[in-house]
């Protein structure tokens, strides 16, 4: 196999990188905090000292990049250098940002005479370790067939979006909608249970064994049991996309009651020092109302 190019390691992108290694992809790598590539060196990647090394030894190069000027900085996107790396390659948008901007960033690509794929992934941290993300792909489809054959040990399914961006990354807007509504109701509901004085274990019991159970639930409510904080997908990571959710709906003309009201509790999350902590941290905004209502917590 040529050499495949993966940049950002982060909370998402290591793991997702490792399996890569793990499943025999050569990959060369690159991290703005050079740390955390060591894992991926004792792994057997190999570690670029920058990006433009990363292009130069790789014609596909995975992006998982915390946003869009991330992006557009380790790109160059906008100088001379931009085409120059994206002639000629096929860049993998992997991470989330708007659908505007990867409408503008394909656009860009195609310009300079490259290829480009979407391909957000649904799921957080365990999940990425394990290789269980749902993947969403939009490009070129003989692209997109290359591109979901080399993110298979990264995702246990995928599924093709449409031939342009942004088609992926508005079915992971939809699907994000969904998970954030959840997770938040599932947080209200446990606390409601606790303040009521019901027995916390068999509150989750009972919702385990009927109908509202699900992967979510299951990975969530232990931590709300334990308030265990300790970050799967981050309370900012979380309100970044809400608000990007939020920006596609207004676009769109849409109403979205349920995400602005969501919206509002992980920003007071944020407020109260808990934007580095799992989303089930928006726990403490219910808290915090509750007691401003009058409540006992």
């Amino acid at each position: 196999m040529e050499d495949v190019g993966f940049l950002g390691l982060g909370v998402m992108g290591r793991p997702m990188a490792l399996n890569l290694v793990r499943h025999g992809v050569p990959l060369v790598v690159w991290n703005r905090s050079p740390a955390a590539a060591e894992a991926l060196r004792e792994a057997g990647a190999e570690v670029a000292a920058d990006p433009a090394e990363v292009f130069a030894r790789a014609r596909t190069v995975v992006l998982m990049l915390a946003d869009g000027p991330a992006i557009d900085a380790v790109l160059g996107r906008g100088t001379p250098g931009f085409a120059d790396l994206a002639e000629g390659r096929t860049i993998v948008h992997m991470g989330t940002t708007s659908p505007a901007y990867s409408r503008g960033l394909e656009a860009d690509v195609r310009a300079a005479g490259g290829t480009y794929v979407e391909a957000p992934v649904s799921g957080s941290r365990e999940p990425a370790e394990a290789g269980r993300l749902v993947a969403m792909l939009a490009g070129p489809p003989e692209a997109v067939a290359d591109v979901r054959a080399l993110i298979a040990p990264m995702c246990h399914e995928s599924f093709v979006c449409g031939p342009s961006a942004p088609g992926a990354l508005l079915m992971k807007l939809a699907v994000n909608l969904f998970l954030i509504t959840t997770v938040t109701g599932l947080t209200e509901a446990y606390h409601f249970a606790e303040q009521h004085g019901l027995d916390r274990a068999t509150f989750l019991a009972v919702l385990d064994a009927g109908p509202m159970a699900s992967g979510v639930s299951r990975m969530k409510a232990p931590k709300l049991m334990d308030r265990d904080f300790a970050v799967q997908a981050a309370v900012l990571d979380v309100l970044k996309n809400n608000q990007l959710i939020a920006q596609a709906a207004r676009e769109a003309e849409l109403a979205s009651p349920l995400l602005d009201a969501c919206h509002a509790l992980f920003a007071e999350a944020v407020e109260l020092g808990f934007g580095k902590d799992d989303m089930v941290a928006v726990l403490e905004a219910i808290e915090a109302r509750t007691e401003r209502a009058g409540g006992t917590v």
